[in-house]
């Protein structure tokens, strides 16, 4: 299977925030935020692989500013590696001042997305190119990130299994 450029997988998202999108505070919701995100990693992973796709883990989502009623909310996402069937995407969300033109970073997120043939199995996706500086950052970490999701993984089924023999 030959290999993707990194570029081909990038999704832009921009909505604007109204109340019924925010919380007492005049904040969007957390909860609407990862939405945004799964939404639009979902699609730069189906972009990547030409399939459909089921998200496997979120890593973090990491809420560092809010975004208010009024101002957009911008999304980024692509691809940033890939193993046998997953595919990781990395997301930055940021909030735009639509008077002003001022951005600030809000959030970012690690998703990883399974590929799924005809029969709703895992199947192989073409492995990530990264060019830009930006991709290749993500790129030089992810496999530690793949190892410590695999672990917590692994962790996490010890757990279950546990609890599921006590009881």
């Amino acid at each position: 299977m030959e290999s993707k450029k990194a570029s081909l997988s990038r999704t832009y998202m921009t909505d604007l925030i109204l109340p019924p999108d925010t919380n007492n505070h005049g904040t969007i919701f957390g909860g609407n935020v990862m939405a945004y995100v799964d939404k639009i990693a979902s699609i730069a992973a189906m972009r990547h692989c030409r399939r459909p796709v089921v998200t496997a883990s979120s890593d973090s989502v990491d809420f560092m500013a809010p975004i208010r009623t009024g101002e957009a909310i911008c999304i980024e996402a692509f691809v940033t590696w890939t193993h046998n069937t997953s595919m990781e995407v990395y997301v930055k969300v940021e909030a735009e001042n639509l008077i002003t033109g001022e951005k600030r970073l809000t959030s970012t997120a690690y998703l990883t997305f399974v590929a799924l043939d005809e029969n709703g199995r895992p199947t192989e996706v073409p492995r990530v190119e990264p060019e830009t500086e930006e991709e290749w950052y993500h790129y030089k970490n992810a496999e530690e990130r793949f190892q410590h999701r695999v672990k917590r993984r692994k962790s996490l089924k010890e757990r279950m299994e546990q609890k599921r023999q006590d009881h």
